[in-house]
């Protein structure tokens, strides 16, 4: 009998172990998942960046206030779109993305520096190398991380910060 209650108690606390672990799992399934998205989310942007040459290099996508809100610029058949408005239409729709795909957005920015010797600005349209990097930085809290949900102002931010060259 006393045999019996051992092998309870040892395989009730190989149970208790594996809930525990399952619990773990979890959380990181979770965190990898959000993490996933951010890099999804940081190529997106990166390559809305590449189509629009002419709005990269007159700094249309460096902001430090990500997600920003905003009109989208009304473009139609006949007149399309200038760079700027393709930028800023890239800009509102990557911001509603970030607030849609993460649990709460951080203080997030994209400031790009140009090389030393940029070409002619008459080239921009060939759609020359941009001879410089793009610095993008997001940041967002974890639901779960501090004890409650995004928790944003706590101080306990993930962040992932990109250096790259459009």
């Amino acid at each position: 009998m006393i045999e019996v209650l051992v092998a309870v108690l040892i395989f009730t606390i190989g149970l208790i172990g594996l809930g525990g672990l399952l619990i773990t799992a979890t959380k990181s399934n979770a965190s990898a998942l959000v993490r996933t998205q951010v890099t999804f989310l940081a190529n997106s942007m990166a390559d809305r960046m590449r189509a629009n040459p002419l709005g990269l290099w007159n700094a249309k996508y460096d902001s430090t206030n990500y997600p920003i809100s905003g009109t989208l610029p009304v473009c139609d058949a006949s007149k399309g779109c200038a760079p700027a408005d393709v930028a800023l239409r890239d800009q509102i729709v990557w911001s509603q993305q970030l607030k849609d795909s993460l649990p709460a957005v951080g203080p997030t920015s994209i400031q790009c520096v140009k090389g030393a010797n940029p070409p002619d600005s008459s080239l921009y349209s060939k759609r020359p190398p941009y001879n410089g990097t793009c610095t993008m930085t997001i940041t967002w809290a974890e639901r779960g991380l501090t004890g409650g949900d995004d928790k944003v102002a706590a101080g306990n931010l993930q962040s992932f910060t990109w250096v790259f060259e459009p």
